[in-house]
């Protein structure tokens, strides 16, 4: 790359952080009922501008099938009107939700009198870098205006006409509201470069979230000068218990694996007890095959399933995004545990069971963002949670801890109150 057009990626990026840091200022001190407003107006005009969404995602949708995007890319990548009046439905959601702007987290008062509010402010400039799946987009955007952040986001080259298409009701509807347009700003350039200019502003963006595949967190992670919440991989496991109930873990598996296997919170391996693997493996594995799930597993698990292929070590903390299931007959829960822990990303995982101690156990141990008793690990979801969205989940211990609502888009100050108090 030339000097030139080095300089000019610096001033494109700056522009839009510098035009995001002022928007920010504005609307970190605006009201959560024009917030709100303006949030409604956007799900409005994304049912109004449904159409040409769908007209540009079929440009993405065809130049990601010449340039051979897998289906599981493609599933993530398109969007129709259902999809699209989802991505409203939610924007809504936040609209609804409690203005976490204000909010006093805690409060107290000191024996000489002097009153401590510690109160939630919003973070800033949020920069979103993330992959193919367009609803990110408004879903990004709406969380951060409701946490009075304004964003920068970035998506996939996959995704650039979508995102654009996006993005344009978006600022159409801060226009009509009051709100700064550059409240939302995207990057509608795909140079890779643009990324590593970006991740230098630390005196114009307060926190950037990655969201996509290992490699692109990386990426981020070691080029950025500012603070980063990572959402790594979600290498995502069922534990069926030996009391479980093997309906409801048959059902549960594979609502886990199957209903969308190319996303986050999609299991990626199945842990049978073996006091109960005689009478309930062979038959899900065979719906699992049916439904076009390659079984790979340990040698006890083959033994009772002989379409299981034998999985490698490093299948077992594979994220793999498709129809590919791991299989493995454990003797003791605490073997189980110890196998999520070890091979999984701190992201999802389930467990099955009848025995109220065995659930407790489980989730007491198992170090993951969201431990699940007795349910799909799909259900992973900001959505599902009642945060109305997530900007992604987090597998980050620092600053916020799975789906990420619009709280999370948040700090806070100490605000103090006295009558004149002196230190002494």
């Amino acid at each position: 790359m030339s000097a030139k057009d080095t300089d000019a990626n610096k001033n494109y990026v700056c522009d839009l952080a510098q035009g995001a840091k002022r928007a920010g200022k504005l609307l970190a001190v605006s009201r959560g009922e024009q917030r709100s407003k303006a949030l409604t107006t956007i799900a409005f005009n994304l049912r109004e501008q449904a159409d040409a969404i769908i007209q540009a995602n079929k440009k993405d949708l065809d130049q990601g099938r010449k340039a051979g995007l897998s289906e599981a890319m493609l599933d993530r990548l398109g969007l129709d009107e259902e999809r699209i009046g989802k991505m409203a439905d939610s924007v809504e959601e936040i609209a609804q939700a409690a203005d976490p702007v204000g909010q006093v987290i805690e409060g107290w008062t000191r024996p000489n009198g002097l009153v401590i509010h510690k109160l939630r402010v919003p973070l800033g400039v949020v920069a979103v870098i993330y992959e193919s799946r367009p609803n990110v987009t408004s879903d990004a955007a709406a969380l951060a205006l409701k946490a009075g952040n304004a964003v920068i986001l970035r998506g996939g080259k996959e995704a650039i006409h979508s995102n654009e298409a996006i993005v344009s009701a978006i600022r159409t509807g801060l226009a009509e509201t009051g709100i700064p347009q550059d409240a939302v700003s995207f990057v509608d350039k795909t140079e890779h470069e643009l990324v590593n200019e970006l991740l230098k502003l630390d005196s114009l963006i307060d926190v950037v979230i990655p969201r996509g595949g290992e490699s692109l967190i990386r990426a981020v992670v070691e080029n950025s000068r500012i603070p980063v919440i990572k959402h790594y991989k979600g290498v995502c496991h069922v534990y069926v218990d030996a009391a479980a109930e093997l309906e409801m873990a048959h059902q549960i598996t594979m609502n886990s694996k199957v209903q969308r296997p190319g996303v986050c919170n999609a299991a990626e391996t199945l842990l049978v007890h073996a006091d109960i693997a005689e009478e309930f493996l062979p038959s899900v594995c065979d719906e699992l095959a049916g439904a076009g799930v390659e079984l790979r597993g340990c040698e006890r698990s083959r033994e009772l399933c002989r379409i299981i292929k034998a999985a490698s070590e490093e299948d077992w903390s594979s994220e793999y995004l498709m129809l590919i299931l791991n299989v493995k007959i454990v003797g003791t829960q605490a073997e189980a545990i110890e196998h999520i822990n070890r091979y999984g990303s701190g992201h999802t995982d389930s467990i099955v069971t009848e025995n109220i101690g065995a659930a407790e156990e489980f989730v007491a141990k198992v170090d993951s963002a969201s431990v699940i008793v007795n349910a799909s690990t799909r259900l992973s979801d900001g959505g599902v949670y009642g945060l109305g969205a997530e900007v992604g989940i987090s597998t980050d211990k620092l600053h916020a801890r799975g789906p990420m609502g619009a709280a999370d888009l948040t700090t806070y100050k100490y605000v103090v109150y006295g009558q004149g108090h002196l230190r002494v």
